[in-house]
């Protein structure tokens, strides 16, 4: 297996990305605020990547400002279109509250967990591959 470091870094605007051989997306989140707009290129972009198959994504998280409405309903939305699962690695506590503000009234439309380990996050994606 090839090592992470060693794929190249697609950029993007939100986020950078790392498609690995054993088929998960790894996002390194950007910090601008998200829009509809800038969300909407965004999956065009990952849709390149993947060869818009559906996958699982280890995401990093960073500090971000927190979109509106229209633009967290959307992107909710978007999710089981394009990915399997999704493990959110982060400083403790990000996570939760992004899952907290994206999903106070329903439950995520696909499995997601957040750690602060990505050993343990990849881990837990590959049931999802």
């Amino acid at each position: 297996m090839i090592a992470l470091e060693q794929i190249p870094l697609i950029t993007g605007e939100i986020a950078d990305y790392r498609y690995d051989t054993a088929g998960i997306l790894y996002s390194y989140s950007k910090n601008p605020k998200r829009t509809i707009e800038n969300i909407s290129r965004n999956i065009a972009l990952v849709k390149q990547i993947t060869g818009n198959k559906k996958v699982p994504l280890l995401i990093y998280l960073c500090d971000s400002p927190a979109p509106d409405k229209k633009t967290r309903k959307y992107s909710t939305e978007q999710l089981p279109n394009m990915y399997t699962a999704m493990a959110m690695v982060s400083k403790p506590g990000l996570a939760q509250i992004i899952m907290k503000l994206l999903f106070r009234f329903q439950k995520p439309p696909i499995p997601m967990r957040s750690f602060t380990d990505d050993g343990e996050a990849r881990e837990w994606l590959k049931q999802f591959l």
